[in-house]
């Protein structure tokens, strides 16, 4: 068996392409990768296949895999959902405690839990203010008094 013949350097370069999605972001080297496997399969079957035509099958293939395929194999690897919606809602609704004043201007700390927490609020509270979580800002928090 000749491991330079037209259908195994199709395949390493299918292998190739499709391991180099590993360290690429967007999910699409993938596809060209497994346009160049199939291209191997089709140079097997048709073992006179011009150059040609493989090339021409290779760019139509990735074409057609990338429109067709690409959101549905995505979604099977990375999941539907867009953003995690447990660290947004993880703390909204809970009371916590003004332990640092917080101006409409300037952030203050809030006591939630055992952690304290940067917080915004748009009004000024003072040390000691019972506040109820609002909505999460990154690290910070925005309440509002209770």
């Amino acid at each position: 068996m000749d491991f330079l013949s037209p259908v195994w350097l199709w395949m390493y370069a299918g292998a190739f392409l499709m391991l180099a999605e590993l360290i690429s972001p967007g999910f699409v080297v993938f596809f060209f990768g497994l346009a160049a496997a199939t291209v191997s399969a089709l140079k097997w079957i048709f073992p006179s296949l011009p150059l040609w035509g493989q090339l021409a099958a290779f760019s139509i293939l990735s074409i057609i895999y990338l429109l067709v395929l690409r959101k549905y194999i995505k979604s099977v690897f990375m999941g539907e959902k867009d953003e995690s919606s447990s660290i947004n809602n993880e703390y909204v609704g809970r009371v916590g405690r003004v332990v640092e004043v917080i101006r409409p201007e300037v952030p203050g700390r809030i006591l939630l839990g055992d952690a304290e927490w940067a917080a915004r609020s748009a009004t000024r509270l003072d040390p000691g203010t019972e506040v109820r979580v609002v909505a999460q800002e990154n690290l910070t928090l925005r309440v509002e008094p209770i």
